[in-house]
């Protein structure tokens, strides 16, 4: 498999590219910024953008979407971020962002695939309603990509209009720390982690 981390944008976002092997399609989560340096570790593999799944519709996740030709998912409850300014943020960073590529709502239990990936939809409201992480089904069980649901030491912010903390917090509990200790995080910023390690340190699931 193919796995790699950019991290985009000035918000410091990162962005995962998946493939099951070279000369195949490649998944995208979160192309927010700086589509070259996306589409150099595209050619250097041989992938062609199959798919871009948004884990929330923030500006800073979703400004690269238009720039791979490919279908974008994200949460049925976060679709109409994708083409409004004003909801998605962007306006209030001087920006605007808005997503002309084919949407593909999604839901809870939904599982997305690319060949021999497969990642399973899980909804995690509270930084957006929409919200979402992705637990890989294959070939990998043990990958979670928490976008800014769950950061290492940390939890999205709450502060947006649309957002809860108690929801954040209570999906964090209820449909991620259930999940094997050795899972391995892949938050939407900073350092990658393990459920274990945020069970045992995180300062905000106390």
């Amino acid at each position: 498999m193919i796995f790699e981390t950019l991290i985009v944008g000035p918000l410091q976002v990162n962005c995962y590219i998946l493939a099951a092997k070279e000369d195949s399609g490649a998944i995208i989560i979160d192309p927010g910024a700086d589509v070259d340096k996306i589409k150099a570790v595209l050619a250097r593999f041989q992938l062609d953008p199959a798919l871009v799944i948004n884990t929330h519709g923030h500006c800073d996740h979703i400004g690269g979407d238009d720039s791979f030709g490919a279908q974008v998912y994200v949460h049925k409850d976060d679709a109409a971020l994708l083409r409004d300014a004003e909801l998605n943020l962007s306006n209030f960073l001087m920006l605007d962002c808005s997503v002309t590529s084919p949407i593909h709502p999604v839901e809870e239990g939904r599982i997305i695939e690319n060949g021999d990936i497969r990642l399973e939809v899980i909804h995690t409201p509270g930084h957006t309603p929409g919200g979402i992480c992705l637990l890989m089904k294959s070939p990998d069980e043990k990958m979670l990509f928490t976008g800014d649901t769950l950061f290492a030491q940390g939890v999205g912010r709450s502060d947006f209009p649309g957002a809860s903390h108690a929801r954040l917090i209570e999906s964090i509990k209820k449909k991620l720390l259930v999940l094997p200790d050795d899972t391995r995080i892949y938050p939407g910023h900073g350092p990658a982690s393990t459920l274990a390690a945020e069970k045992q340190g995180n300062p905000f699931l106390a």
